[in-house]
Formats: structure tokens, sequence, C-alpha cells
């Protein structure tokens, strides 16, 4: 019989629909050993320790290379607009500890910047020294996808980013009041909302967001609130809504015209909803 359970796991709630309590319990175990080695808010985290190494070229563990490649691929994919090299800039807006720590940001940093340059080449990072990574959602969508594809749950949810392999799972998109915008099916796949709603704090000159455009540095400037994505996995799904917040007027033309995105709703700030054809939004 398929049970529900929840705990908390790399800076978020996780839920896990799995048919088994094995199951449940590999689920949490496997985001207790993804935490390990992608969290930057961990010292001894692998990541923490490549972002800190003076080296050109540090050697990666499997697991960090599988991230790291799922990642480099989006890269691409998105013509660089999803990057997880923009670490250090997360950093210098002030969110440089977990977000329940964080407090108002005395200054924001220096005007210039250059985006970083990195490459990968099978488990072999190549980046300028200094260069810091922040895997975030795209860590936390690759591991609920594993944890799916290996059989051990249903369905995973990372703090909404969802991988399921269950044809009934469907998700609810929210407007800016907490009513319903949007029905979405989700099936077999992944789903994943990034948005400028959550995880704000103050800077000096005014707010500021996790959402870094890697073409400025800066917290993205857009009209858009929420994007939800539906791909073929949750990792693929983060980088396209995240993607689409970031182009803002443009971002779901965008979302319509990639073959890799199954479907995109997107809510502006002022609570007008729009979506890809095919999705239902709410009356």
């Amino acid at each position: 019989m398929r049970t529900v359970e929840h705990f908390d796991a790399m800076g978020t709630w996780v839920e896990v629909r799995a048919d088994s309590p094995v199951g449940h319990a590999t689920v949490r175990a496997d985001f207790d050993v993804a935490e390990t080695c992608f969290s930057r808010f961990r010292d001894s985290s692998e990541v923490s320790r490549m972002n800190a190494s003076p080296a050109a070229q540090v050697e990666l563990s499997r697991l960090l290379a599988a991230v790291m490649t799922t990642s480099h691929e989006l890269v691409q994919r998105t013509n660089g607009l999803v990057d997880p090299a923009v670490g250090g800039r997360v950093i210098d807006w002030g969110y440089d500890r977990t977000f329940s720590e964080l407090g108002e940001v005395a200054a924001v940093p220096e005007a210039e910047y250059r985006p970083a340059e990195w490459s990968l080449a099978g488990n072999l990072i190549e980046r300028a020294p200094g260069t810091r990574f922040d895997l975030g959602g795209i860590a936390k969508g690759w591991t609920a996808d594993r944890a799916v594809e290996a059989g051990h749950a249903a369905v995973v949810s990372a703090g909404g980013d969802i991988a399921s392999s269950d044809p009934s799972t469907t998700a609810e998109v929210l407007d800016p009041w907490g009513e319903v915008a949007a029905h979405l099916q989700l099936g077999v796949g992944g789903l994943a909302t990034s948005s400028v709603g959550r995880r704000r704090w103050a800077a000096a000159g005014g707010p500021a967001h996790h959402i870094i455009d890697p073409r400025t540095g800066s917290p993205a400037a857009t009209p858009i609130l929420s994007a939800t994505v539906i791909a073929a996995t949750a990792a693929e799904a983060e980088a396209g809504a995240k993607a689409a917040l970031i182009l803002g007027e443009g971002g779901l033309a965008w979302a319509a015209r990639q073959a890799w995105i199954r479907s995109a709703v997107v809510v502006w700030h002022d609570g007008n909803v729009f979506a890809t054809p095919g999705v239902e939004l709410a009356a």
C-alpha cells in the first residue's frame, strides 16, 4: 500500500510517496548523502571543498560529477541562463548562510561583473580558482529524479520540485493570494516552480532574492513572480522554470519553443496567469 511521509533535507521539505517502509528509508538516505555532497552551507561538503580549492582543475567524485554533468548540459540548453557558477554572486548579495539565518545586508556588490566560465571532462572540472558553485534546485531535482528512477518511490517532491512515475500525478499552480491559478497533469515526468516570491531579503537599496541572472550578476529583474514547467525530469523542469522566469516577458514564448519542455505556466506579480497551449487555467 502506497503511503506518504515527509522530512526536511537540503534546506527544504521533502514528500515521498512509496510502496514500502524500505522505499521511504532509502529515499531519506539518498537525500542525506546528497546533502553531505552538494550543500554549500556545509564546509565539509564536496561542493564547499571544490569551491575552496585553489587548483584550476579539481577531480570530482562520481556523485558530484554526475550532478555537474547534468548542470553543464542545462547551462547549454538554456543558453547560460541557468548556471550554478553564480554561487559567488548569490553570496555577494548576502545569501551567505542558511535562509533562516539571514538578516539585512549592509551593502550590495560592486557593479563590475564577469560571468564565470567552466568546463567539465568526465570527472574533472576546470574553472578559475575562486569560482563558487551553488547547485541549489538542480541538485534537489536531480536527487528526486534518481530516487524515482531507481524505483525507491513513485513520487518525490523536494520543495515542490517533483519527480513522478505515477501516471495519475497532478499538481496545482497558485497565484500570489494562494488561490489555484492552474491545474497541471504531470503523470510520468518532472515538475518544478521557480519563484522570486520566496527566499527574499533586505539589501541596501532595496529587496534581493536568490534567482541571480547570470547575464548581470544581480537578482533577476522580471515581471514574473513564478514560473512552473513540466519536463521529462525534475532537474530539467527546474532549469526550464528558472530560465523562463529570468527571461521575463519573453519567458513563456521561449518555453513554448523548447522541445524538451512539455508545458509551462507563469504568474505575474499583478496576478495575471499565462500558459502554453493545453494547460488548464482556473476560472
